[in-house]
């Protein structure tokens, strides 16, 4: 295995290394943004003042107010609580969520605990997605409108397959049901245009190059929302946390910096992804899951056949290729994908390649290159180990 740093292709990058500027506001934050935001001493105002302009730049990147945005310990954090304030908010009228069978296991593992309490789909229902993961509108309309519905969570995009959803159709659909829509964007901000359709919404900075720590929850003036107990002062009542200074500081820059590259970035993400799914296909009994133009433009999936895909993972690691396998969706990788079950492919033998930002891996596309020389010889080998003729 190849020892230096420099010789490892780290091309799962879900939760990625941050970006470099981000890294150098982060440590001279760690000075100037110490104190505790909520004092009145000079230190304090100062730490307060940097909180404000790091909430502004994020929030306006996102396009809502600064007073619509409050942090959370991790974007997981963050749709857990997207989902427990809908839910808290429409109590008298229902207790109903409505959930893709794709969403991140910060929502249907909740869900299907409580349905399971229930012993039906009282008070929580997954609606099917189609071959390449997006959500069946029709099926979802009908789930919306029945008696007790209180929240729907559609994601933005897959962090699995990166099939983005139909989200403009998705909200119209649970606005005609006076139902909200929460969506999670926890793979999506950063990589691409933060979403428009969305009645509460969820991320993390980690997607776009900023410190772990940080997850992002919007709550617009128009959505009805609030969860038990009293509202804090953080999150203008949002149920946010005060995050460390520095942490939000270099959130933002990191944000300032992918808004700057977004468009070159995108175009030469999607190009290697492109070439990644060029190269699977054309391994004899190897799919490419996800939809192949509606998709994030750094995430690709895909299953071979006869391999298992744990092996994989290890023979690509002792080349110096770091790829990951399993459920991106869920708290354990280990786990067989809901992702790719649910949208009935094969979920053994599955690798899962997510491009770090060109900032982060400057060499990202000769990466790409070797990984793509590699793969045919990787999957013959752990198919021959496996007992497998060699294809």
């Amino acid at each position: 295995m190849p020892d230096h740093p420099r010789d490892r292709a780290i091309l799962d990058a879900a939760s990625t290394r941050m970006h470099p500027v981000a890294r150098e506001t982060l440590l001279a934050a760690v000075d100037a943004g110490w104190a505790d935001p909520r004092r009145l001493y000079a230190e304090a105002r100062t730490a307060r003042r940097l909180l404000d302009q790091a909430t502004e730049v994020i929030a306006d990147g996102l396009g809502v107010r600064a007073s619509e945005l409050a942090f959370a310990p991790s974007g997981e954090a963050a749709v857990r609580r997207a989902v427990a304030g809908a839910l808290h908010s429409a109590r008298r009228r229902g207790a109903r969520v409505v959930a893709t069978a794709v969403e991140h296991s910060a929502v249907l593992a909740p869900g299907r605990y409580r349905a399971a309490q229930g012993h039906d789909d009282a008070l929580f229902a997954e609606v099917p997605v189609d071959h390449e993961g997006r959500v069946d509108l029709t099926a979802l309309a009908a789930a919306v409108r029945v008696e007790g519905t209180v929240a729907a969570a559609v994601q933005h995009a897959n962090g699995e397959v990166g099939t983005l959803q139909p989200l403009a159709e998705a909200h119209a659909e649970c606005r005609a049901a006076g139902v909200p829509l929460v969506v999670d964007a926890q793979a999506s901000l950063g990589r691409s245009r933060p979403p428009a359709h969305f009645d509460v919404l969820a991320g993390d900075a980690q997607s776009w190059g900023g410190p772990g720590g940080v997850g992002v929850l919007v709550v617009p003036e128009r959505t009805r929302w609030a969860l038990p107990g009293p509202a804090g002062e953080p999150g203008h009542g949002r149920g946010g946390d005060l995050p460390w200074v520095p942490l939000a500081l270099a959130a933002a820059e990191a944000w300032q910096q992918g808004a700057a590259a977004l468009d070159r970035e995108g175009a030469d993400a999607t190009a290697l992804v492109d070439d990644i799914r060029r190269c699977a296909a054309g391994v004899r009994d190897v799919e490419v899951v996800g939809h192949p133009t509606a998709r994030l433009p750094h995430i690709v999936t895909f299953s071979a056949l006869y391999c298992d895909g744990e092996a994989v993972v290890h023979e690509l690691d002792r080349r110096g290729f770091a790829v990951a396998s399993g459920s991106a969706c869920t708290a354990s990788t280990l786990e067989p994908s809901h992702v790719l079950a649910a949208m009935g492919v094969l979920t053994h033998g599955n690798v899962r390649v997510t491009l770090p930002l060109a900032a982060v891996s400057p060499g990202r596309a000769d990466d790409v290159a070797r990984f793509c020389t590699a793969l045919p010889e990787v999957i013959a080998d752990v198919r021959a180990q496996l007992g497998v003729e060699r294809l």
